[in-house]
């Protein structure tokens, strides 16, 4: 297993995997790097270098116990991205991921990224459609019993019965989300879904491609998706007929089809 530390002493695993134009991928909130595991062998085959760390207080990476607001979050993949000198990328990230690169543009800039892909992403501001009362009853449910609280969605997360996901690979996911500490979901849904960037988006200065489901009920298309690319000037929005949530599982061929469709385009 491949670690780095930053400049804080703390540790990240992280993969760094084939030979060609690099493909970081940034994980959603609660999984880790292993949620890729069904695009990342097509994008080398494909002759892509593919990049994917375990955020802090995720899978095998250190748990501080701070950090996990959205700048330190940014800091922690520009100390990857430096650390392995990553030029030209493709970010490309899942829920949460996409606040967090959001903010890693606006933060450090683009220098080292050609393109992004918003796939399934909590941009631009949850909190602030749903409200704050909505929000804090929302957060003190998972507090409340995190089990149940996955339990009551992981059928919607992956559209089942009809995506054909089975029951193993459902509870494979959620067995993943559950090893990851409440006090760190806590943070970093409040880092996701609880921070505004919508005036980052307006700003973010690379094409992107937003990919979002009609059947997202966790990050619903017209609160999430839609607006992003509204915000994003170079962006193009891709809808996934009956795709939820967990589109890397559900749509992974259609998926990995448009991620190397794109990355492949000139900026």
């Amino acid at each position: 297993m491949t670690y780095f530390e930053n400049s804080q002493g703390i540790r990240f695993y992280y993969k760094d995997l084939g030979e060609g134009p690099a493909i970081l991928l940034v994980h959603s909130w609660a999984i880790d790097s292993s949620m890729w595991e069904y695009q990342v062998p097509a994008l080398i085959a494909a002759g892509h270098r593919v990049v994917a760390m375990d955020r802090r207080g995720h899978g095998r990476s250190d748990e501080p116990g701070a950090g996990y607001d959205l700048d330190t979050l940014a800091d922690d993949l520009a100390a990857l991205v430096e650390h392995l000198d990553l030029s030209e990328i493709t970010l490309v990230a899942h829920s949460m991921g996409c606040a967090e690169i959001t903010r890693y543009l606006s933060r450090h800039g683009s220098a080292r990224v050609s393109r992004a892909v918003y796939l399934a992403g909590v941009t631009p501001y949850v909190r602030g459609v749903v409200g704050e009362e909505n929000y804090e009853a929302f957060l003190a449910e998972i507090a409340a019993e995190r089990p149940l609280w996955f339990s009551t969605r992981r059928e919607g997360y992956f559209a089942m019965p009809d995506s054909g996901v089975s029951d193993a690979l459902a509870d494979d996911q959620m067995a993943t989300m559950l090893r990851t500490p409440l006090e760190v979901l806590m943070a970093c849904q409040r880092a996701g879904t609880g921070t505004d960037v919508t005036a980052e988006l307006s700003r973010v200065d690379v094409p992107v491609l937003v990919i979002h489901g009609d059947r997202d009920e966790s990050t619903p298309l017209e609160i999430t998706g839609q607006p992003t690319s509204e915000l994003i000037p170079d962006s193009r929005l891709e809808i996934y007929a009956g795709g939820p949530h967990g589109l890397y599982v559900t749509h992974q061929r259609q998926l990995t089809a448009d991620l190397l469709k794109f990355a492949a385009q000139t900026p």
